[in-house]
């Protein structure tokens, strides 16, 4: 495999998270993606699913439609119980799943809407240094005119979990401005060892969940939560913002693309024939249209009335200028 450090047999695993619902619609197009990108067979893709137990007042396990299609894609299931977020913070699958997975590989985390692009053995990732996904807005934390800034919200962070702070910032960019603190996208993230990192991982989200610091009292932690502890994790296992050169992910190999309504609208043309060509065959078609928005934007055309909204050499610098203009057009599904 060019360029990637990985296990000794020279593999990783891909990672997500599936349930019933939305996620296992796009679980199953991840997996079709993954399986159409000229990735080696030593990538294989684990499916982490949460149970049902006492944090699940619905059944959370995957259908059985798209679980056939997912396996059938290359996919195997791995359960894990939910002890500490469950129902009222899905987005605590990422972390909790971690500990189920097999030792001795490393892993890339994915969220389930994302499309495999290109083959991911070929990403030259040192799963000894990680890091997460670059494509983000500053959307945590959210400044109040009398509250802390940047700067002292996230020294306490880091001070709370003795790492030093100045070692993370990014000297491109001016105080008190977001990029200049360590911030990624929770969508992509990789290590090379799944339970050291969802230990750690899980750690740090709980003592920021349950023994709150004074400097956070103006900001909220959900959905915001993993994107909060996940640069504090990142950085205490010695990795950061510059461990991956840039353009792999989010870029030539993954894309993620968050609802379909803005695959439509914003993304590279490679991401839409992709998308249409593993969606294309009857057998997938059939599972994938019980998806209210798989239908409409893939089947029935509204995503070609999205894409036709906008030049994508000129694409609005804001993401949610581009919802509002697919709302206003009542383009807009999640």
């Amino acid at each position: 495999m060019s360029g990637t450090d990985t296990s000794r047999d020279g593999g990783f695993d891909v990672v997500v998270v599936a349930q019933a619902g939305r996620l296992q619609y796009e679980a199953a197009l991840l997996a079709l993606s993954l399986a159409d990108s000229g990735t080696s067979s030593s990538v294989r893709l684990l499916v982490a699913e949460p149970q049902p137990g006492p944090l699940w007042p619905d059944d959370p396990r995957v259908a059985p439609e798209p679980r056939a299609l997912i396996e059938e894609a290359g996919g195997t299931f791995v359960p894990f119980d939910s002890r500490h977020f469950g129902a009222a913070y899905p987005y605590g699958n990422k972390i909790e799943a971690l500990q189920a997975l097999p030792e001795g590989r490393p892993f890339l985390f994915l969220d389930t809407d994302t499309l495999v692009t290109g083959p991911l053995d070929a990403v030259p990732f040192d799963f000894d240094r990680p890091s997460a996904s670059l494509r983000r807005e500053g959307t945590w934390p959210r400044i109040e005119l009398y509250g802390p800034g940047y700067t002292q919200i996230w020294r306490a962070l880091y001070d709370r979990f003795g790492l030093d702070f100045e070692s993370s910032l990014d000297p491109a960019w001016p105080d008190e401005y977001w990029q200049r603190y360590l911030y990624f996208n929770a969508g992509a993230f990789y290590h090379r060892s799944p339970r050291d990192f969802g230990r750690l991982f899980l750690e740090t989200a709980l003592s920021i969940r349950d023994d709150p610091l004074p400097e956070l009292v103006c900001q909220s932690l959900d959905p915001w939560l993993d994107q909060v502890a996940l640069p504090l994790v990142i950085h205490g296992l010695g990795g950061g913002r510059d461990a991956l050169e840039p353009g792999w992910i989010d870029g030539r190999t993954t894309c993620h693309y968050r609802t379909l309504p803005l695959l439509y609208a914003r993304e590279d043309d490679r991401v839409v024939e992709t998308l249409e060509r593993i969606a294309a065959p009857n057998r997938v078609k059939r599972v994938l249209k019980a998806h209210e928005p798989m239908r409409r934007m893939v089947y029935q055309g509204r995503g070609a009335r999205a894409r036709a909204l906008f030049d994508r050499d000129a694409l609005p610098r804001k993401e949610q200028a581009i919802r509002n203009r697919l709302k206003r057009e009542g383009l807009w599904m999640r």
